[in-house]
């Protein structure tokens, strides 16, 4: 059931970074994340009330409400047009969580796939947080890296999963080096940016001078 779970948020998080690039529609979009965020919510729900109760059983499972209540409250303030800054606070509480399990998939699994998924997810919330209670104008960015996640740590592996090749050592030694070509992506494309905008700044304070006046 995780994987299934995963390919659902790829393509949830796939149409939400369509919706911050300004391509598709909110409410609509806000529709699908109920849709996936119920689904994230009672299946696990109900899988842990099955299972033998072992604390790694129930920690496995938990992961998938972090993605269930994202997309739930992601799909009530679209359809409401409620304001994002609830939404941002609760993504830097799950972003957090996130870091926990990067150490985690480290340290007890030995998991560097695992770790580096989770490190960009964390570094995904972050990013929510940021767009949604400072009001940054990051809402392009978010939409890259959103784009670029939903196929790298949830559509493909799934894929891979099904098709019985996702835990071969092949695929989990090429998976590291595509993990860390993403994550160098989101880098580069980060500093585009900053230099961008500092190139910007200057331009634009010219641009307010009053012509013929001197600074004092």
């Amino acid at each position: 059931m995780s994987y299934v779970g995963l390919l659902l948020s790829g393509a949830a998080l796939f149409l939400n970074s369509l919706v911050m690039a300004g391509k598709a529609d909110g409410k609509s979009a806000g529709v699908f994340n109920l849709f996936v965020g119920v689904l994230q919510i009672v299946i696990p729900f109900y899988l842990i009330t099955v299972s033998d109760q072992s604390h790694w059983t129930i920690y496995q499972y938990a992961a998938t409400f972090l993605f269930g209540l994202t997309y739930l409250y992601v799909g009530v303030t679209s359809c409401k047009g409620l304001e994002g800054n609830g939404l941002g606070w609760f993504s830097l509480w799950v972003s957090v969580i996130a870091l926990v399990y990067t150490l985690v998939s480290v340290v007890h699994f030995h998991d560097m796939v695992g770790a580096m998924t989770w490190l960009m997810w964390a570094f995904l919330w972050f990013l929510f947080f940021l767009a949604n209670t400072r009001k940054l104008a990051i809402h392009a960015y978010v939409a890259k890296v959103a784009f670029v996640q939903s196929w790298v740590t949830l559509t493909i592996p799934s894929l891979l999963y099904f098709t019985g090749v996702w835990g071969t050592a092949l695929v989990q030694q090429l998976w590291i080096y595509v993990s860390a070509l993403s994550i160098v992506y989101f880098l580069v494309e980060l500093l585009v940016r900053q230099t961008a905008k500092h190139k910007v700044g200057p331009a634009r304070q010219l641009k307010m001078r009053i012509p013929g006046r001197k600074d004092t």
